[in-house]
């Protein structure tokens, strides 16, 4: 006979399967974060950062094909294939986009890519060159399934890979946000008195300052990088948490458990961390997934203004900032396709959210 699990978390876990949107926006996140782990081996181009450049080719419509002439690189060095699963190839190949070519004894003929009828160069290599490939592995046609950027760059592959960045800024800046948001707020509200209105005093003042002056004068304080970013978006976002827990905790502290506890001489840390937090997460596992979407939001507006991840690192913002000018040339696509990116992630974070809210509420 089978007995049903009438847990709470059991009865939230069946409230939220019955969301639609909360259960599609939770699976999105996860190939998300599939794509984030394992970008370079879904990358066309798997060279470090998908930084191969093809300037003759550079902003092409999405499905723009052309023949690659790929030779292996000269300087081989030696790479671990964890290593160039998760921070892709160093042996990048050299890589020429032709219109046609041809062989005869002892030499290969191309002609190299060109448009607007410029007329295009001819070059000619020695087949010992080839090292003993066929011309079949070393010209082939290359598909650009959402075109080329300014650079002549692989626009998917840059893509997959910025996943990365937008996708773990929110677990790392949450992560540290609700280090200090819950420690500082179950402080204030279980303390109370003069540490409660000491910690209200700089949650105050760091609220008063807008959140991207902020994240910048942190960004500029550690430096522009990868991980300084992360480290400057979640400096930032503790404070709503802290003010979250601060509340829970002020009206939990009067449960007749907590009293209990109080009586059996257990620490006050015991009674913060073992009996009270667990009794408050419902509404910080909601804020939670409020600022994966704020963080994420955050770092494409500082990569757009240039302090966020430093190129070549493939960013969604910084690729809206390098094409936004192309919206006018006709090549709106090079902006609006990371523009979409952004958006479906932070919907995506904000419906789960939503979900969440729903499947924790204790009334319905």
């Amino acid at each position: 006979m089978k007995t049903k699990n009438h847990s709470l978390t059991a009865l939230a876990l069946q409230k939220f399967k019955k969301n639609t949107t909360g259960v599609l926006s939770f699976w999105f996140v996860v190939i998300c974060g599939v794509i984030a782990v394992f970008a370079y081996f879904f990358a066309p181009d798997n060279s470090s950062n998908a930084n191969q450049m093809h300037l003759e080719i550079h902003s092409k419509k999405p499905g723009f094909e052309v023949l690659m002439l790929s030779f292996p690189s000269e300087e081989k060095t030696t790479q671990l294939a964890f290593n160039k699963l998760f921070f892709g190839s160093k042996n990048q190949q050299t890589e020429i986009p032709i219109l046609k070519y041809d062989i005869s004894e002892n030499e290969l003929t191309i002609q190299t890519y060109s448009e607007n009828n410029i007329e295009s160069l001819t070059k000619t290599f020695p087949l010992s060159k080839l090292q003993g490939k066929e011309i079949s592995e070393i010209i082939k046609l290359k598909t650009f399934y959402l075109g080329t950027d300014k650079y002549g760059r692989d626009l998917l592959s840059r893509m997959l890979i910025g996943t990365r960045i937008s996708f773990f800024i929110g677990f790392i800046a949450v992560f540290i946000s609700l280090i200090i948001g819950i420690s500082v707020g179950a402080m204030a509200g279980y303390f109370g008195g003069k540490v409660d209105a000491f910690i209200m005093w700089i949650i105050n003042i760091t609220w008063s300052i807008p959140t991207l002056l902020l994240v910048i004068a942190i960004t500029l304080a550690l430096g522009k990088g990868f991980w300084q970013v992360f480290i400057a978006v979640g400096l930032t976002m503790w404070v709503e948490v802290a003010r979250v827990v601060r509340g829970q905790v002020m009206s939990t502290k009067e449960m007749q458990y907590v009293e209990a506890a109080k009586a059996l001489g257990f620490s006050n840390f015991r009674i913060i961390f073992n009996h009270i937090l667990p009794n408050i997460m419902a509404p910080v596992i909601v804020i939670s997934a409020a600022n994966f979407a704020g963080a994420i939001l955050i770092e494409s507006g500082l990569s757009f203004l240039g302090i966020g991840a430093q190129p070549p690192t493939p960013s969604w913002g910084a690729m809206i900032k390098d094409h936004y000018s192309y919206i006018i040339l006709g090549k709106a696509y090079l902006a609006v396709i990371p523009g979409l990116a952004i958006m479906s992630l932070v919907m995506a974070f904000m419906l789960i959210g939503n979900a969440l809210r729903d499947a924790l509420d204790v009334k319905s």
